[in-house]
């Protein structure tokens, strides 16, 4: 039977079991010392040689450290409080062991040429949200143009509609930049857009 009786009153709520004494598991965060924006801000994730080599969330950037796999390199002055301890909030962590990080270790994806191009239209240069745009082929596939790195750009559909089947050249426009395949160099290029608000990540990407 629910709580709601016949004549619209309510039955008092029991108190919350924590509210009682009740032990979490030691590490746990309380519920009001969960903070959901914080553990998803950007973290920065270096190599052991303290190259960088990616980005993560800081709740997952904590996971890292707590298993002892990663050390905080940088920290925010925020903490996280669970039942034992507070916790500093991680703003760049390290990796305790080598990891060997691929030349190309990105898949060839509609999500990663957006994610190269800035959610940027190639042809006219609007930054617009990922459902306003599509990919075009530089080269037409009718002319034997590949789904490639160096052929796909991201592209509004105005200017796919207006390019049609055919080169930039054909149709009196330019691209803004030659594709290029997503490489290393275009990863630090992202990973210092991500963190231009964090003067932490500067000294680590070489700005």
């Amino acid at each position: 039977m629910n709580s709601f009786g016949h004549g619209g009153r309510t039955s008092r709520p029991k108190p919350l079991p924590a509210a009682q004494g009740e032990k979490r598991p030691p590490g746990a965060l309380s519920p009001s010392a969960r903070k959901p924006a914080i553990m998803q801000d950007p973290v920065l994730v270096l190599n052991a040689t303290f190259e960088p080599i990616n980005v993560t969330a800081v709740r997952r950037a904590m996971v890292l450290m707590i298993k002892g796999v990663a050390q905080a390199e940088e920290i925010h002055h925020t903490q996280v409080h669970s039942a034992s301890r507070a916790l500093p909030v991680p703003s760049v962590i390290r990796l305790l062991a080598y990891r060997h990080i691929p030349q190309q270790t990105r898949a060839l994806s509609r999500k990663n040429i957006l994610l190269r191009d800035r959610n940027t239209c190639q042809f006219c240069s609007r930054t617009l949200p990922a459902s306003e745009l599509t990919l075009d082929h530089v080269v037409p596939r009718s002319r034997g143009g590949r789904s490639s790195w160096e052929n796909l750009v991201a592209c509004c559909y105005q200017c796919n509609n207006s390019k049609g089947d055919r080169t930039p050249e054909e149709a009196g426009i330019a691209l803004a930049r030659r594709p290029r395949p997503f490489t290393l160099h275009t990863s630090r290029q992202l990973m210092r857009l991500i963190g231009n608000k964090d003067e932490k990540w500067r000294k680590y990407l070489f700005y």
